[in-house]
């Protein structure tokens, strides 16, 4: 806070308006999937991807190096690199010729049913696409999203606990993309495809409803900050503008601290309020008796000097923390950046059973790999998936449950551990059922029911888990084991 006035506007804001890049979200893109167009296999395609765009300075290429080292997929040194604006990159890797970039340039002919999956799935999640070509021939597809902070959703929940009434998102980015992150925020109103220009005309339309907060973390956003009634910066790792501009700066990359510091805000005017008001009025009261004859000089000096203690005292109440919190140890914090990194991983694997699902085929040629693949989809849901799920009920969920207190608060995601358990279960059942013959359509249908009910609750639960739990152990990360 860069002055005392500064709280007492934050205390009287009952809006917000936030910035979606960065701050709703984590500000940089990440690979979510990799959809091959049937000839590689999606581990060889993004390792392949990753080889070459080490060459290259593009934000995309960094997202895409990235998962493949968290994904082990080996990578090796490109040659004959060339990179053309706007369009892609080229090179040979490991003796492959290797194209990244538009559709036009890695060489898609028309849209066959890949391509238009691969658009769709960009359309409706608001994905980016990146497709890749080896030996000039189309080989699949990347499709990376500025994935939403695992703190979102309690940063919205925490902003309303703390008497924010309305919540808008305004951002300058697409439709499709804000929309998508509004709907899963929980927001009350989404402003898309928004100029600097735009953002101010925002802060004004909801300045004549009430106060306004607005926070971002872009040089773009430094106007709005300074026209809102409390400008809000992120500050670690926004740009010098915003901050200057801002009359307050979160020195942490945790949006969770705005809802407290509204919460603080609100609770250090009230304590201030009251220490004012109970002075004035016991001093008055003191004048009155005084003036009737009742209190002597010195006793009514010995008498103010207690009023004016008892004040203070009273004031210094706003140092003591707010809540009853207990904090994070060192031991718990470790946790949860165990599970979180096992996520990252998790993720891909998860990834793996759409594809299996797409594959699925009657066609007797087809058939035989297609069902290879649902055995490896398996082997990876037994091998790696559910050891790490067990692992979570084990040694996870105990230390929650201490942590959080109440009557079992981590029982309905325990639920879902034993679904996860059960459908593992029924799909192994059922691969061995069909076994070595060429599945029919209902055999088809099944494996597919069962493979996209499992892309389902493992998707959701994984989220879940990083929104409920695991972004807890921001706190002890930021603080050294326990809450500002």
């Amino acid at each position: 806070m860069k002055n005392g006035g500064v709280l007492e506007r934050l205390a009287r804001c009952t809006t917000v308006l936030l910035d979606k890049t960065g701050t709703l979200t984590a500000g940089q893109p990440a690979v979510t999937a990799v959809v091959p167009a049937g000839g590689l296999a999606a581990e060889e395609i993004l390792g392949l991807a990753a080889s070459l765009d080490q060459a290259s300075g593009h934000v995309l290429a960094t997202a895409v190096v990235r998962a493949a080292a968290e994904r082990g997929c080996p990578l090796v040194q490109p040659a004959d690199v060339t990179e053309r604006a706007g369009q892609g990159i080229e090179g040979t890797v490991a003796g492959r010729l290797v194209r990244l970039g538009r559709a036009e340039w890695a060489g898609v002919q028309g849209t066959p049913p890949w391509v238009r999956a691969v658009r769709r799935r960009a359309w409706l999640d608001g994905a980016l696409t990146v497709f890749v070509a080896v030996d000039g021939t189309p080989a699949g597809a990347l499709l990376l999203e500025d994935r939403i902070r695992p703190d979102a959703r309690q940063t919205i929940r925490a902003l309303r606990r703390g008497g924010i009434t309305r919540i808008v998102l305004a951002t300058g980015d697409r439709a499709e993309a804000a929309s998508a992150v509004g709907a899963l925020t929980g927001v009350d109103e989404v402003l898309a495809e928004l100029t600097p220009a735009g953002k101010l005309d925002a802060v004004r339309r909801e300045q004549q409803r009430a106060a306004v907060i607005m926070t971002g973390d872009g040089i773009n956003d430094a106007p709005a900050l300074a026209l809102a009634d409390v400008g809000v910066a992120m500050g670690a790792r926004g740009s010098t503008a915003s901050s200057e501009a801002a009359d307050a700066v979160l020195t942490v990359d945790h949006l969770g601290r705005l809802g407290e510091a509204t919460t603080l805000a609100r609770r250090t005017r009230r304590i201030a309020l009251q220490s004012v008001l109970a002075g004035m009025g016991m001093s008055l009261a003191a004048m009155g008796v005084a003036a009737a004859g009742y209190l002597p000089p010195v006793w009514g000096a010995l008498l103010q000097e207690a009023i004016d203690v008892a004040v203070i005292l009273n004031a210094l109440r706003a140092l003591r923390p707010a809540g009853g919190d207990e904090p994070l140890t060192s031991a718990d914090a470790a946790l949860t950046r165990r599970f979180r990194a096992e996520h990252q991983v998790i993720r891909a694997d998860i990834e793996q059973l759409r594809i299996a699902a797409d594959a699925l085929t009657t066609d007797p040629a087809a058939a035989p790999a297609a069902m290879a693949r649902v055995r490896q989809v398996h082997a990876l849901l037994t091998d790696e998936i559910w050891p790490h799920e067990n692992a979570e009920e084990a040694d996870l969920y105990p230390a929650l449950n201490r942590l959080l207190g109440g009557a079992d608060p981590t029982a309905t995601m325990s639920r879902a551990h034993a679904e996860i358990a059960y459908q593992i279960a029924r799909l192994g059942r059922l691969i061995a059922d069909i076994g070595d013959r060429v599945p029919d359509e209902t055999d088809v249908a099944d494996l597919r029911g069962a493979l996209y009910g499992l892309y389902a609750i493992l998707r959701l639960h994984t989220v879940q888990e990083d929104e409920a739990y695991l972004s807890l152990g921001d706190d002890a990360e930021t603080v050294g084991g326990g809450r500002t």
